[in-house]
């Protein structure tokens, strides 16, 4: 290996940390301020009643969910729809890093009874809502960060959305 090689992938990794620092800390600011929506059907929910007032979704997974269609026909309908709404997009993984930050109690954790974090929808305050309405020109897809540590992360923007888009759609369509 080259210097050139180490010191790429030593530049990449430390990206990689930034960027789970990042997302970490926008969702504990997010939940503290209230403009955390977690779960599924709670995300689609607000995303039928208020898409506008979304401005990232994250959709969290670990390898060992990759199996589930269910769970994997419930991302690509919610990505469909951000991407018609103009949402940005970031799939994780580390669902147990994901549960810590959340202040999860570690006794539901792993357990039926614990929240689903597989969808997070980070919302705009009521201020910014009021003062600005414009938006980024279509959505960003960032494919998976991990949320466990830096061996794991991996961040790989991309400019069109992974699912078919209806841009120029004139009415939104609801998600379930």
């Amino acid at each position: 290996m080259t210097l050139e090689e180490l010191v790429a992938c030593d530049n990449a990794a430390q990206k990689m940390q930034t960027v789970t620092a990042a997302v970490e800390e926008l969702l504990v600011a997010a939940q503290r301020q209230d403009r955390l929506t977690v779960g599924v059907y709670e995300s689609a929910k607000l995303m039928n009643v208020d898409p506008d007032s979304v401005v990232l979704c994250l959709l969290a997974i670990d390898e060992e969910e990759e199996d589930d269609i269910a769970l994997q026909i419930h991302f690509t309908l919610i990505q469909s729809f951000c991407c018609d709404n103009d949402i940005n997009i970031m799939r994780v993984s580390g669902m147990q890093r994901l549960a810590q930050l959340l202040g999860e109690p570690a006794e539901t954790q792993g357990t039926t009874e614990a929240r689903d974090l597989h969808c997070l929808l980070v919302t705009v305050s009521r201020a910014s809502a009021l003062t600005c309405h414009a938006r980024a020109p279509g959505p960003v897809f960032v494919n998976k960060v991990g949320l466990t540590g830096p061996a794991q992360l991996s961040v790989q923007p991309c400019l069109a959305c992974p699912v078919g888009s209806r841009a120029g759609a004139s009415s939104p369509r609801e998600l379930f």
